[in-house]
């Protein structure tokens, strides 16, 4: 018996000793700070939030003004509509640039569905439908701003994937698509496993991550008919000329596997003619070139 509480007393000593190396670890951890963070010096631009559905937007202004234009940013997953002034975000990056340029940029409409979504229009999927939404929420938007001169899409991974689908469907309401490191696939979500796992191996993608990309684009299309109606290789097959001039940009060790997807589309897309930069990039996923993306972004 006595043997048992020494045992007993041991355990509890050995918890409160843990709970207390946790604890110092966490209080540690909030006074210092985390490696690898530089906050971005910049003036952040005024914003307004609103809501209508299941649709959020935020309208951001620059403090020295703004242009005609308009730019719909589309964030990337468990992302939202605040981040556009997150200080330690690309975006903070883009505002530095242009305020040392003395650019007058566009009006930034950043867009949510919620952490994860995609712009599908209306199809047997429940979840689907959200791209007949925003369009039709498009008035309701420039009631707030005005009528823009050009209407310009942002987004990246998730949000790159989006703009993608939007810009491509809609190319009469848009002039300009920066995408950056998007969820472009050769593969369809729908393909044979085995064919599945050799692009998995191809493109150098986290399994786990790429297994759960292609479930996530199963919740927003039933079936492959539905899949090419919102795959950029497939919407990039009927372009041309008049289609919105592109910005694609991905890193080549990209885990979500996009680089190989991204580059076949730019060159799909230039072989219909369509005005389009891609920028390759030594880096990880979401690698972004600040310079030539906040210059295109800006139409003169």
């Amino acid at each position: 018996m006595k043997s048992i509480n020494i045992s007993i007393k041991k355990i509890i000593a050995f918890g409160i000793f843990l709970f207390l190396l946790l604890s110092l670890y966490l209080i540690w951890g909030k006074l210092t700070r985390p490696y690898g963070v530089q906050r971005v010096s910049f003036v952040p631009s005024k914003s307004v939030n609103f809501k209508k559905g299941k649709l959020s937007f935020a309208i951001y202004s620059a403090s020295t003004g703004v242009n005609q234009d308009i730019i719909y940013h589309f964030h990337g997953r468990n992302l939202d509509h605040t981040i556009w002034n997150d200080d330690t975000y690309y975006t903070s990056l883009i505002q530095s640039y242009w305020q040392k340029s003395n650019a007058k940029p566009p009006t930034v409409v950043l867009v949510s569905y919620g952490p994860e979504w995609l712009l599908t229009p209306k199809n047997s999927r429940v979840e689907s439908g959200l791209m007949d939404d925003f369009v039709s929420n498009l008035p309701l938007i420039e009631s707030k701003i005005g009528k823009p001169k050009n209407r310009i899409l942002l987004g990246e991974s998730m949000g790159g994937l989006n703009v993608l689908i939007l810009g491509l469907s809609h190319p009469e309401l848009f002039s300009r698509v920066a995408s950056l490191c998007p969820g472009v696939y050769l593969d369809s979500p729908f393909s044979d496993f085995n064919e599945i796992k050799a692009a998995i191996k191809r493109t150098g993608a986290d399994p786990k991550i790429a297994l759960g990309i292609y479930k996530i684009a199963r919740t927003y299309a039933s079936n492959e008919k539905e899949w090419k109606e919102i795959s950029p290789i497939h919407l990039i097959k009927r372009a041309n000329v008049h289609y919105p001039e592109l910005y694609l940009s991905c890193g080549l060790y990209d885990k979500y596997g996009n680089f190989e997807g991204t580059e076949a589309l730019a060159n799909v897309a230039i072989s219909k003619g369509v005005k389009t930069s891609w920028h390759p990039l030594y880096g990880g996923h979401c690698a972004i070139d600040i310079t030539s993306l906040a210059d295109f972004l800006i139409i003169r």
